[in-house]
Order: structure tokens, then sequence, then C-alpha cells
């Protein structure tokens, strides 16, 4: 007898409103439709939503396969900057997507000792690609890197802002603690986790290069999705600007969109939504304990206000004893554990749950984050996002209160939950409206250990 295939997780959205991936380039040896599946948005301006495989944002990811997929695009990067052929990952990246044992970690090791430092700004943007953005720069080796934010902090000045057209919170500032930084001359690489038209980017480019000039630009994405009436415009901005500007993505492809698919997700969300069974609301029976993870004084928790290579060279040297320490934490007889971040703070839970996932070999430890984002939840194997954990925001954002979301903590109907959850949030965000709004989720779930790091305040 023929066994059946596994749905695959894009195969619900397609069948009810025609979505299709369809691949392009493999420059990396895998196609699109290896990296992403797709889920419905809580959006009218975007029915769709890409979910990555190798972002670790809405879904729970092996944070060594999110961290190496992040260096291999940084690769990418680093070979077309020097004019090289990049270094290529062999089957290690399409073996760590089907989960074969040992291949993420391969694929990270391989990619984590930058071969010649390149010297670049790197720029990441809020909030998906704030961690990918990071991993470019690491792989680099001598890049400044900065990413955008949406959370204005005193003693900070504005080095500018631009919009993002289809996104649910638009607003996006650039914070350096020290503008000079960008005023270099030298390339800039601007890094998201995918190239839908590139607007966004391009719009990006032309606002910096009206205040700083320069020669060189790169596009860096997971997917480019991008047609050809959106290359043009790249190559025309170029030509008008005076400047190169490439593009660089793990896969190439294109996603299909029926002319109605605004319509008819927006009313597949309200019909779903009138039809959905109130959510548990379990007793918060577990645990919340908090570790006193003594982050190095000084060093910058990401780069919202900056992060040097010397940052990543201290952070790489405090790795595994804090890592030991959440292991200490997290006590006897874990098998599956989640490391959860907080919105724009992607790469400090990364790089712990990368460090704790090689302190404790035997346990599998997956790494998402919180977003803004809303998305719709299906239980569902064909569907990318399987639950979803709403819970009050807790940090006094700019615009104002509202729900956030974790998807795929809870465990799905046919899956196996966490046993243990760390949330890793920065000082600012861990507020009494957290202690009662997210961790009291979670503790339903599994007993939970908070990490708290600090925040960069202004001077």
């Amino acid at each position: 007898m023929t066994a059946v295939p596994p749905a695959r997780p894009g195969s619900w959205v397609a069948s009810r409103l025609g979505v299709r991936l369809t691949d392009g380039p493999r420059p990396v040896g895998v196609g699109l439709a290896d990296l992403v599946g797709l889920a419905v948005r809580r959006n009218p301006r975007r029915a769709h939503l890409l979910v990555s495989a190798v972002l670790g944002k809405h879904v729970p990811t092996d944070p060594r396969l999110v961290y190496g997929s992040g260096l291999l695009l940084g690769e990418l990067v680093r070979a077309r900057l020097r004019g090289e052929e990049p270094s290529q990952p062999g089957s290690l990246l399409a073996d760590a997507l089907r989960g074969v044992a040992g291949s993420a970690a391969g694929l990270r090791d391989r990619l984590r000792a930058p071969q010649i430092p390149v010297d670049a700004i790197v720029l990441g943007y809020a909030e998906t690609a704030t961690a990918l953005g990071h991993s470019v720069a690491d792989a680099l080796g001598g890049a400044y890197y900065l990413h955008s934010t949406r959370r204005p902090v005193a003693g900070f000045g504005m080095y500018g802002g631009f919009e993002e057209e289809h996104s649910h919170a638009t607003s996006h500032l650039l914070l350096p603690a020290n503008p000079a930084a960008l005023d270099r001359d030298v390339p800039m690489v601007l890094v998201d986790d995918e190239l839908s038209t590139g607007r966004t980017v391009l719009n990006t480019i032309a606002a910096l290069h009206a205040v700083r000039p320069r020669d060189h630009y790169v596009l860096a994405a997971l997917v480019d999705l991008r047609g050809p009436a959106d290359r043009a415009r790249m190559d025309d901005l170029g030509a008008r600007l005076g400047a190169r500007i490439d593009a660089v993505a793990l896969a190439g492809g294109h996603v299909d969109l029926p002319g109605d698919i605004l319509e008819t997700g927006e009313a597949l969300v309200a019909a779903l939504t009138a039809r959905a069974a109130p959510a548990d609301q379990a007793a918060a029976g577990f645990t919340v304990s908090r570790l006193a993870l003594e982050w190095p004084a000084g060093l910058p928790d990401g780069g919202r206000h900056g992060f040097l290579p010397e940052h990543r060279t201290r952070l790489e040297k405090d790795l595994a004893r804090m890592a030991d320490a959440v292991a200490a934490g997290l006590g006897d007889g874990a098998s599956r554990v989640l490391v959860l971040g907080f919105e724009e703070l992607m790469y400090a839970p990364l790089r712990l749950a990368e460090a704790l996932a090689d302190a404790l070999p035997g346990v599998d430890v997956r790494y998402s984050t919180t977003t803004r984002s809303p998305v719709l939840a299906v239980d569902d194997p064909g569907y990318a996002i399987r639950t979803r954990v709403a819970f009050p925001a807790h940090d006094d954002p700019a615009d104002g209160p509202g729900e956030r979301y974790a998807y795929n903590v809870s465990p799905a109907s046919d899956g196996n939950g966490f046993d243990r959850i760390v949330f890793t949030v920065d000082d600012i965000g861990d507020t009494p409206a957290l202690s009662g709004g997210l961790l009291e989720r979670l503790r339903a779930l599994a007993p939970v250990l908070v990490a708290a790091i600090p925040a960069r305040r202004g001077e």
C-alpha cells in the first residue's frame, strides 16, 4: 500500500483561495515551496501571508537552522560584494529542512566564521527581519548593523523613517546611537524576509540616498517574488541615483493570486471567525520563574541602536555561560523546549536558543517570537499557522494598546506541546501587563522561565 504524503503547509490556502507558489531560481539548492508555507492574514490590504520555514517567527524552528539560513544569505551578500562565487551549502540546507539529524548544526558551523571580513552597513527591517539582518551582518564579519524599530526611545534622535505599504503597523524609525556610522562610504545591504514587489526597500534606498549618497546597494531576502516590472523599477532607480543595486535571495519564484483574493480572503476570515469555538481558558497550572541571565554589561540587546563586530565577539564569549544558566533553570526532564523571543528582540533569543541546543544535545530546542501580525489560525496539517495565543500588548507601544500573538506555541490537535518555555524579553517590555497577559497564557501550557535582557537606554 502506498503511503499518503504529508500535507504541505500551503495546501489549505491553495485549495480555498486559489493561491499558488511557483518555483524560480534555486541558487542554494532549495525552492520557494521548500522555504515557505501559506496562511491567511487578518489584514484588508493583503490577504495571504508567506510563513517562512527558516525565519523562526511564526513557526518554532531549530535555532541552528534559523541562524544557518541567515548566515547563508549573508554568504550570498558577501560574494556579491566581493565579486566572487558564493560558498555552496551542498545538501545541508535541504537536509535541515527535512529534519535530517545534524544537518542544521552542520549548516551553521560551515558558515559561522567569515572567510574575509567585509565592511558594509547592514539594515534590517522590523519586526520580522531583525535577527535575519543580524545574521547577514555576522556573515560579513566587518559590518555595522542597524535595524528599524517601531518603538520610539527617549535619548535617541531619528536618522530617518519610512512606511511599509502592506503592513498592519507601518511606521519604521531609524534610531542609531552613532549616526556617523551610517554616513561612511561603504556599501549598504538592506535585509528583509521576503521581496514581494521591492517597493519598501526601494523607498528606503531613495530616502537614505538623499541624505548620504553611495555607490552600491544590495537587497537581501530569504525569498524573492518580484516580477519583471518590479525588477525594472529597481534598475530604473539605480540609473536615476547613479548607483548599482543588486538583489540576492535563497530562492526565487512568484505567488499566483486570483483577482478577487482580498474579498475572498476577508469573507473566509469572517466565516471562520464566526464559527470558531471559544478559546480554551485553561487554568494556569504551571510555574513562572525568573532567571538572572547576567547579560554582559554594556552589550546592546540587539541592533535597534546599532551593533558592531566587537559586540558580536563579546556576545560569543558569553553565550555558552548564559546557555548553561538557562539549562540549569529548566531543571531535569526537559525533552522539548521553546525559546520564545519578543517582537523585535529576535537576535538575542535566537543566539541563546542556538547555544542551548548545543548544550542539551538530547533535547528538542525550538525558537520563535511573538508578533504584532494578526493571522488566522486553522488547525489543519495543510495550513502553516495551526494555533494562536493572543495576549494584550505589554510594552506601552507608540501605537497604543492592542493584541499581540504567539503562533504554533500551543499544541495542534495532532502534535505534542512543549514541556518548558523560555521567554526572553528586554526589561522595558517586562511589565505588570506581561505577567497578567502573556505569561498567564504560557503557564497554562508549560512551566515558564523568564530571562530579561537590559535594553539600551538613551544617554
